[in-house]
């Protein structure tokens, strides 16, 4: 049962900060009592030897005394699934056949009503996967409940990002156990509105999508920030018209303001003079996604607008594991409140946020909700490139992944991380792989805007820029064939095992 009434549910972006915490840690209690410590294996076992008892956590402080949970702690026994099941909530039949609930509804609905209602909140239906480019994927596991709050949320982020039931929504995102692909199917779902699933590049390819853009007409686009880039300036290049577009709304990949404003001018281009472009950050560990709302025009994003009746955000120093202070940078920090099937608590995403935790009501849109203000990057993505034989040059990835967005004259782009002559004992090399953005642009201009851009973010020059057309741009990133288009991919061969 919720701790929410329905008013609070209404109002559930109307609340004030203090409020907030207050309800948002009664309600995490209510779910650790009754639902995590019980049912979850690995959370039971947990709180055991940590001699924490979940009814002693009442206030913002005491969520320190929980201890973490990382990927680390979900990745399986090799050959087995018997570490994430531990995550699951497998409620025993005899806990429940206690419970002043389960009598009740069984006296008021009977006893096969009762245990339809049980299967809904606590059989596994769906199941979503983390995309594995770091570590091995991780499965999680949807019931009929989550679903719900799959459709709530949607209804949400359709509602933040000032959608209209009339809107015809395109969602670009590739088919597969995703959370972006199915938190934008239960919006469209949740809010009642038309939403035709493309499935991305794999199922219909390039030429497929810009096809349905020109045929739909849509509204509204939904997708990764790569692939809307290459539907719409294909669909620019063949001379197209796309007069409705209102909403471009990314998810997946970062998208700097350099994407966004290359993604306007595209819209512009189709005859879309004032698409809104925002983004949304969510994991899937976390089973929904976080939008932006409309920024005025020549306004900065105010931010991710939160859910907190639904989960609960903390920032932490990545360093000491503590909680930092209102506004101030450090890692995100994951709890939901209102989740079945696989949950994990305090969970360490590893995003870094510059601009922290915030909340005051958001200066665009007036909502009265916890936000995630600033830039997202992931806290360890420093990797070290032997540019010379002598020295190691340390290099943080998150900011090659956006290092050449702001760049107008470039389109499409990729650098490639490789070993001289492809010799594993050779120096590493940087390639810049780019597409002008038309025919007109000065490519010797061009080659060197992008030197001097990775001079000044990196302090190194890249090895070489090499341009090519739409077609082997797309083929490098890998769109149509991959679930992410690579922006930065280190080729270097992986070092013979030991073993």
């Amino acid at each position: 049962m919720s701790l929410f009434t329905p008013k609070l549910r209404r109002h559930w972006d109307r609340l004030e900060g203090p409020e907030c915490r207050d309800l948002q840690i009664t309600r995490l209690r209510h779910f650790l009592t009754r639902q995590v410590v019980p049912f979850s294996k690995y959370y039971g076992r947990l709180f055991r030897h940590a001699g924490v008892d979940p009814d002693s956590i009442r206030h913002w402080e005491d969520l320190e005394r929980i201890p973490f949970s990382s990927k680390s702690d979900l990745l399986s026994i090799p050959g087995t699934a018997a570490k994430t099941r531990d995550f699951v909530l497998i409620p025993e039949e005899a806990v429940l056949r206690r419970r002043a609930s389960t009598l009740l509804s069984v006296a008021t609905r009977g006893m096969a009503r009762t245990q339809r209602r049980l299967r809904l909140e606590y059989r596994p239906i769906l199941m979503t996967s983390t995309t594995g480019r770091s570590a091995d994927p991780v499965p999680f596991l949807y019931t009929q409940h989550d679903l719900d709050n799959l459709a709530i949320t949607g209804t949400r982020l359709m509602q933040i990002c000032r959608s209209d039931a009339d809107f015809r929504h395109l969602n670009m995102f590739p088919f597969a156990p995703h959370l972006a692909f199915w938190q934008t199917h239960y919006a469209g779902l949740g809010f009642n509105a038309f939403c035709l699933s493309t499935g991305g590049g794999k199922v219909m390819g390039t030429d497929g999508n810009v096809k349905l853009l020109e045929k739909i007409q849509p509204d509204a686009l939904i997708g990764m920030p790569t692939f809307i880039y290459h539907v719409l300036q294909q669909a620019v290049s063949q001379g197209l018209k796309s007069p409705h577009l209102k909403r471009v709304v990314l998810g997946g990949e970062k998208a700097p303001e350099g994407m966004r404003r290359k993604l306007r001018s595209l819209c512009e281009e189709l005859g879309s003079p004032g698409a809104l472009v925002m983004g949304t950050y969510g994991f899937t560990e976390c089973k929904t996604a976080w939008p932006e709302c409309p920024p005025p025009d020549g306004a900065e994003s105010s931010g991710y607008h939160l859910y907190p009746d639904l989960g609960l955000i903390e920032i932490v120093d990545p360093e000491t594991g503590k909680q930092v202070g209102e506004g101030e940078p450090g890692e995100i920090v994951y709890t939901p409140l209102d989740s079945r099937g696989t949950v994990v608590l305090r969970y360490r995403t590893g995003d870094h946020i510059s601009g922290g935790l915030v909340h005051e009501p958001c200066p665009h849109c007036g909502r009265n909700l916890p936000r995630l203000v600033g830039r997202i990057s992931r806290v360890t993505d420093v990797r070290s490139l032997n540019i010379d034989k002598i020295k190691g040059t340390l290099v943080n990835f998150n900011d090659l992944e956006n290092l050449l967005d702001d760049l107008d004259d470039l389109g499409a782009w990729q650098i490639e991380i490789r070993k001289r002559n492809n010799d594993p004992l050779e120096c590493d090399e940087l390639v810049v792989h780019a597409q002008a953005k038309d025919s007109s642009t000065n490519l010797e201009s061009l080659t060197r805007s992008i030197q001097r851009r990775f001079v000044d973010a990196t302090e190194i020059s890249p090895n070489g820029v090499i341009y090519h057309n739409a077609e082997e741009m797309q083929d490098l990133q890998g769109v149509g064939r991959s679930l992410k288009e690579e922006k930065v991919a280190d080729r270097r061969p992986k070092p013979a095992s030991t073993h």
